[in-house]
């Protein structure tokens, strides 16, 4: 189940994604909940994704809400005050002005739908602490509100093609249990949350920083998706595309795939996306090919 068109070689080609979320496909309405240093001391105040992106690495003027970074992110977990709930509540919020107005929507917001549409397989890997459940009920949302009638139809005739195509018979299958079937396919990963922290094989107390946490969810989904291909035995052309509005993030996994994954997997074309700069994404994009 992915994006098939067909390269120059006559060889399917096979097109994968991985997606950080705020301010990437969506401008979420979740605050980051800081003290900034002023003249007259220290002050609270509420940022956004976007901003934290720009302020995360100015220790002298800014740190966690009464020195406690779980406080800064509490509307960021599970465990906040709005439980499992706050990451579907946020996703509503911030879909609605997009559903009214497309053209403000955020810089991978149409790639994404386009990637559900074709039924491209994709990770969702996001600082976040959520759990994968929580992110995906936030994705079911997005596929119910943010895609109309037909296209909903064209993604479920798309994944049913793909189930023939990787040898299985789909006839028997509801629509439900196709697209059921997809999404249990894909990843979501919230980076920060203690459910990942424990497949990456570290204690809750572990300070994993987030670039190395997105360079183990990148390396998580690739080897899946290949090791799903080659199960298979299908012959393909593989391209992967990773996008994230946070330059640090960029630039870890940019590094990472070339020094890495481009290694052990030669025949894969990497791009990168910096999504930081909605007007010159393709400026920013990076192709890193195999080793």
């Amino acid at each position: 189940m992915t994006s098939l068109t067909h390269s120059d070689s006559d060889l399917p080609r096979l097109k994968y994604y991985m997606f950080d979320w705020d301010d990437n496909i969506l401008h979420m309405p979740t605050t980051i909940h800081l003290e900034q240093k002023t003249e007259q001391g220290w002050k609270t105040i509420d940022v956004g994704t976007a901003e934290f992106a720009k302020i995360r690495h100015d220790t002298e003027q800014y740190r966690p809400l009464n020195g406690d970074w779980d406080q800064a992110f509490s509307d960021f977990y599970d465990s906040g005050h709005r439980g499992a709930q706050s990451f579907l509540e946020d996703t509503q919020v911030a879909l609605q002005p997009v559903i009214d107005r497309p053209d403000q929507a955020a810089p991978s917001f149409h790639r994404f739908k386009k990637a559900l549409i074709e039924g491209s397989l994709f990770a969702i890997i996001t600082a976040r602490a959520h759990s994968a459940l929580s992110i995906r009920k936030g994705v079911e949302y997005f596929i119910a509100h943010a895609l109309n009638d037909e296209e909903r139809l064209q993604m479920i005739k798309n994944l049913r093609r793909f189930i023939k195509l990787f040898g299985e018979d789909g006839t028997l299958l509801t629509d439900g249990e196709v697209l059921a079937r997809y999404l249990d396919l894909n990843r979501y990963r919230g980076v920060s949350s203690p459910e990942f922290q424990q497949i990456m094989g570290r204690t809750p107390s572990s300070a994993e920083s987030p670039e190395e946490a997105k360079q183990f969810a990148v390396q998580d989904f690739v080897k899946h998706v290949i090791n799903m291909i080659r199960a298979r035995g299908v012959e393909a052309s593989i391209s992967m595309g990773f996008s994230d509005d946070d330059p640090h993030n960029v630039a870890a996994v940019t590094d990472y795939l070339n020094q890495e994954l481009a290694r052990q997997f030669p025949d894969v074309k990497f791009v990168v996306y910096n999504t930081a700069d909605p007007a010159n994404i393709k400026q920013r994009k990076v192709v890193i090919r195999g080793k």
